[in-house]
């Protein structure tokens, strides 16, 4: 039985039994006593603390007959729901509900977050990426050992539980995520979260990993936006390794720069944004942001390289740039 289940039902048992026993003595002797006495009398009853009898119940069998009753089943009731309570506080579980609750509250207040389905070796580093772009993140794992590694990455918000559950999906924030991450060990339920985080946001951006290259076009059917392969990813990288040393080098220098967190990435300029119809130059992308413009690209045009400084940003423009992530967090959020 879960955890707050089980404290639930010890609550109530307790609850149960001491209405049942007040009620009872009101009941049996026509009304006469105050209400609060017959609580007394149950409580003092059931935890046989044995203070004598508040209530005129010696002489009265049928009152004598209750209360032979009420102390026989709740006096076991009580002692199930004290032991109950009390392995839950010792265990520290009553503070890992509090912790949850208050998990559950923070995921709630999220929107155009990402979701990370699996936390093993590929969804750590996902996480972690994730994280050092200052982007706001949930993680769904059934594994406690696999949580608690990527617990090291910071300030983690997850749910412990099985991503192929519409629930856990819902519970992080599906309906309000602006991309799903799905890295499971296996490619059916890969394939069967990305068709159910489909249906569940039609707007947001699915990434499926995928072992077997002949489920590829399964996925994009299911509504995956884009498909990877680690076998096929890490064998561009060894031959890129082979052939063009010197830039692997500079990428691997920009992600584990110690002079700040470099990276590429890309801004759009929204239908709010102050900076429709002025010219790149007077962005501020250089002089206030410290980015560096690689290419620009109007709605699903060709990404145009090094784009002028003349060139007039429009609505739903996409800029990409590059410097330390919290200046481009910093541009995101102006632009």
């Amino acid at each position: 039985m879960q955890i707050k289940k089980r404290l639930r039902f010890a609550l109530l048992a307790i609850l149960l039994v001491i209405l049942a026993g007040s009620f009872g003595y009101f009941i049996l002797l026509g009304g006469k006593p105050r209400f609060m006495d017959c609580i007394y009398m149950t409580v003092i009853s059931v935890s046989t603390v044995g203070y004598g009898e508040l209530l005129e119940i010696r002489g009265n069998v049928p009152v004598e007959i209750f209360t032979m009753v009420l102390i026989t089943f709740g006096m076991g009731i009580i002692l199930y729901g004290i032991s109950t309570l009390t392995a839950v506080i010792i265990e520290g579980q009553l503070s890992g509900i509090l912790r949850k609750n208050k998990m559950e509250k923070q995921i709630a207040k999220l929107s155009n977050h990402y979701i990370v389905c699996g936390g093993g070796e590929t969804g750590r580093h996902v996480l972690t990426e994730l994280s050092k772009n200052k982007e706001q993140v949930v993680l769904i794992e059934h594994s406690e050992e696999n949580i608690e590694r990527c617990k090291s990455i910071g300030d983690l918000l997850y749910i412990q539980g099985d991503a192929t559950d519409d629930q856990n999906l819902q519970a992080a924030g599906i309906e309000k995520a602006s991309g799903i991450a799905v890295t499971l060990p296996t490619d059916k339920d890969s394939l069967y979260v990305t068709m159910t985080a489909r249906m569940l946001n039609r707007q947001a951006r699915i990434i499926s990993r995928m072992i077997d290259p002949n489920i590829e076009p399964m996925l994009r059917k299911a509504g995956a936006n884009q498909v990877v392969s680690p076998n096929y990813i890490g064998g561009l990288r060894m031959a890129s390794e082979m052939i063009r040393p010197a830039v692997v080098s500079f990428l691997d220098s920009m992600l584990r720069s110690s002079q700040g967190n470099l990276r590429v990435h890309q801004i759009v300029v929204s239908e709010t944004s102050g900076m429709i119809g002025k010219k790149l130059s007077a962005s501020g992308l250089k002089d206030k942001y410290n980015l560096l413009v690689l290419g620009a690209r109007q709605d699903f045009s060709e990404i145009r390289f090094n784009p002028s400084p003349d060139e007039e940003l429009k609505k739903g423009m996409t800029l990409i740039v590059m410097g330390d992530v919290d200046d481009i967090a910093r541009a995101k959020k102006f632009f």
